[in-house]
């Protein structure tokens, strides 16, 4: 009698327990598959964000075409405030320029040759600097640009005109009048006024010149600040092929600021290509350059990226976000990390080999980027000739 009391009250129990760990069983398993379902469904939603490889950068935002260009007042080469406003009744073709913007340097024999040609028929260019007066001047000077040159504190002027880089412009008709969508690059700004960007080599040209009494056809940099190259120490073409890369700790961004506890040094890429890149989240080529490289690291990882950019923590985490960067991007407070290097300018970028080494000369602009890394995993240390 007892062991039927006993088998009456187990029975139920036993019951119970199956039926709690069956159920238990059943809300795991349903838990993983929401999980999963989650993970599907964020992977569809990154590829549908992402462009295809062969996809161009989408066209800046800019001033409608026939809108009123607004008019402004800056200071020129000598001070004189001048306003866009005297300019009317002619064509102006209006460049947003940084002097520490590889792009622009590039640009600067197109801008040479155009400024000092004589010629009614095309637009007068006005340009729009950014930086120190002086050290502006004197690059222009040295580069035999013969323009107006007007300066900008910040990015107060280029701000009005939709122009979140350099260079960038318009084309501007005699009333005033925005004659163009906004263009970005040295291709697209020479379009404007019909003349063909020169072939990309990847140098960076125009800042250069002889040194005084070498006579060895090695060419070192014109002084963009106020010393000459006699006075001035301060390597500024770039540490060359066959250099050891100068050690580094830097803070690492992410797509928000709450990630710069981590710190990444050069070391952290021993044993791997490494293809160090130097930017700046207001410069506009920027943004085609990056777009591009993250397309091509997640096709085929030939190399590690690593990226110094500079500025603002939260302003750089938007441009990694909003450009889906996945490689790394770290920040240096000024020109810190690009004086040990040889340049000041963005975009530029160095290969370095597993040991730390410097694999070839510095490389500016997109397809000389592009094809850095394509050949990084064979690349082979070519010394530049003395």
């Amino acid at each position: 009698m007892n062991i039927l009391i006993s088998l009456a009250i187990l029975i139920p129990c036993l019951l119970v327990a199956l039926g709690c760990w069956l159920g238990y069983q059943i809300l795991l398993q349903n838990g993983r598959l929401l999980l999963r379902l989650e993970a599907v469904e964020a992977e569809i939603q990154r590829f549908a964000s992402t462009p295809p490889p062969d996809a161009a950068p989408p066209r800046p935002a800019g001033l409608p075409v026939e809108s009123l260009a607004p008019d402004f007042r800056l200071p020129d080469r000598t001070g004189r405030p001048t306003d866009l406003s005297i300019f009317q009744g002619r064509r102006v073709l209006l460049i947003f320029f940084n002097i520490h913007c590889g792009f622009c340097l590039r640009m600067a024999p197109a801008l040479k040759s155009m400024t000092s040609e004589e010629s009614g028929r095309r637009p007068v260019v006005v340009i729009i600097a950014t930086g120190d007066p002086a050290e502006n001047v004197e690059f222009f000077r040295t580069n035999g640009i013969e323009c107006p040159i007007l300066f900008q504190k910040e990015m107060e002027v280029a701000s009005l005109f939709g122009a979140q880089g350099t260079p960038m412009g318009y084309l501007i008709d005699e009333q005033g009048r925005i004659a163009s969508e906004l263009a970005a690059g040295e291709a697209a700004l020479l379009a404007l006024v019909g003349v063909s960007a020169p072939q990309d080599s990847g140098a960076v040209p125009a800042r250069y010149a002889p040194q005084n009494g070498t006579g060895n056809g090695r060419h070192h940099p014109v002084g963009i600040g106020n010393k000459s190259i006699a006075d001035s120490q301060i390597n500024r073409s770039g540490l060359t092929a066959g250099t050891t890369a100068p050690s580094f700790w830097l803070p690492r961004v992410g797509p928000d600021d709450s990630a710069l506890a981590e710190t990444l040094s050069l070391e952290s890429f021993r044993g791997q290509r490494l293809l160090l890149i130097f930017s700046d989240p207001n410069c506009g080529p920027c943004r085609e350059l990056a777009v591009k490289l993250e397309q091509q690291w997640r096709e085929n990882a030939s190399a590690q990226i690593l990226m110094i950019s500079r500025g603002d923590p939260a302003v750089n985490g938007e441009k990694i976000a909003e450009q889906q960067l996945t490689f790394p991007v770290v920040l240096q407070r000024q020109w810190e990390i690009s004086k040990l290097y040889g340049m000041f300018a963005t975009s530029i970028a160095f290969l370095i080999d597993e040991h730390g080494v410097i694999i070839r000369d510095v490389a500016v602009g997109v397809d000389p980027f592009l094809q850095l890394f394509a050949g990084a995993e064979t690349a082979a240390v070519q010394l530049t000739p003395a």
